[in-house]
């Protein structure tokens, strides 16, 4: 299982690659495995606030549905757009092309948890 040590993450099964203060948020190699192929994501749309670990979306595959959870609170400023028409890319590349949303943030993250130990939330 790739767990990237630069990225934080949380136990919801997201990570965020921080980049002053943009956010940028996708989920992880396990979330994507766990799925199976994605056939569907749902984002907010820029300009939309977002808040620390509420709801902000969803991802489809062909094994289930599950929500998306914001692991940080600001205003979203840039949405990836191949996700809409190309899904499968979270499959294929979680960390790198298949990035999510980035997010301005308000407020200092407090739920974010190192790759150590997010390993221990997957491995419980």
């Amino acid at each position: 299982m790739n767990i990237p040590a630069e990225l934080k993450y949380v136990d919801t099964h997201e990570w965020v690659r921080m980049e002053g203060d943009i956010a940028v948020v996708g989920i992880t190699d396990f979330a994507q495995d766990q799925l199976g192929d994605v056939t569907f994501v749902e984002l907010p749309a820029v300009g939309d606030m977002v808040e620390e670990n509420k709801e902000m979306g969803s991802v489809e595959s062909v094994k289930a549905a599950s929500d998306l959870f914001s692991p940080v609170s600001g205003e979203v400023i840039e949405v990836n757009p191949m996700l809409e028409n190309q899904p499968e890319i979270l499959n294929s590349a979680p960390y790198t092309d298949g990035w999510m949303i980035k997010v301005k943030i308000s407020a200092q993250p407090s739920i974010l948890i190192s790759a150590d130990e997010y390993k221990n939330v997957i491995s419980a």
